[in-house]
């Protein structure tokens, strides 16, 4: 059985969404398990024996140990294929999955750290506001950039929800709240609507206490 570690609104929801939405197609189990990032639980020698990195989320599957959200969430549809999350090997829209994946994570997830954590960034505290507003910019040409790739579709790979869509949804979460919020792109607004109806993310949501009201 799967064990996600796991805390409410961090990097371990899309992970989340992955093995509910396997769950509801294949009955297969998981189990999750709280890390309290208020007490820096993560942190701990218990928590680092599992994860050096001491972030959320870590995956745990007998003595396999998975960390890094989308390395689990790719191990995921690997070890579940019937689930349909990710094009199998040698179809030709694996690599666009690949191409949406690592920009997720490696862009927009990025530029969205950046503008979390300003402080991490510099040694002098005054310069935050301004990294903020910089960060502001950056992550807006993100999401304009996914918006034009959504015209006319309903998924950002192929035509059911799929892995990158799920990762999609939580950065889109995350940036709820900046002043050019994901719903403000008219495709994204759509594209994100139609997406929190499906039975996993609406059960995962209830489970970590994710309010969806702006979405309907």
């Amino acid at each position: 059985m799967y064990q996600l570690y796991y805390y409410p609104l961090n990097a371990s929801l899309a992970p989340h969404f992955v093995l509910q939405d396997v769950q509801h197609k294949l009955g297969v189990d998981f189990e999750l398990v709280l890390v309290d990032r208020k007490s820096d639980e993560q942190k701990s020698a218990d928590y680092l024996a599992l994860n050096p990195a001491g972030r959320i989320p870590t995956l745990v599957e007998g003595d396999a140990v998975v960390f890094e959200s989308a390395a689990i969430c790719m191990h995921l549809c690997e070890q579940n294929p019937q689930a349909n999350l990710m094009p199998e090997i040698g179809h030709p829209d694996r690599p666009l999955c690949h191409q949406w994946l690592m920009y997720l994570t490696n862009t927009l997830q990025a530029e969205l750290m950046i503008y979390f954590y300003p402080e991490k960034h510099s040694t002098d505290k005054n310069v935050c506001a301004d990294i903020v507003t910089v960060q502001q910019a950056r992550i807006a040409d993100c999401l304009q950039l996914l918006d034009d790739a959504l015209t006319g579709k309903d998924y950002l790979v192929g035509n059911s929800v799929g892995v990158c869509d799920y990762f999609l949804l939580m950065l889109a979460i995350w940036a709820d709240e900046i002043e050019k919020p994901p719903l403000s792109f008219a495709n994204l607004k759509r594209y994100l609507c139609q997406l929190v109806k499906h039975d996993a993310v609406q059960a995962v949501c209830e489970k970590e206490n994710i309010g969806l009201d702006e979405y309907e």
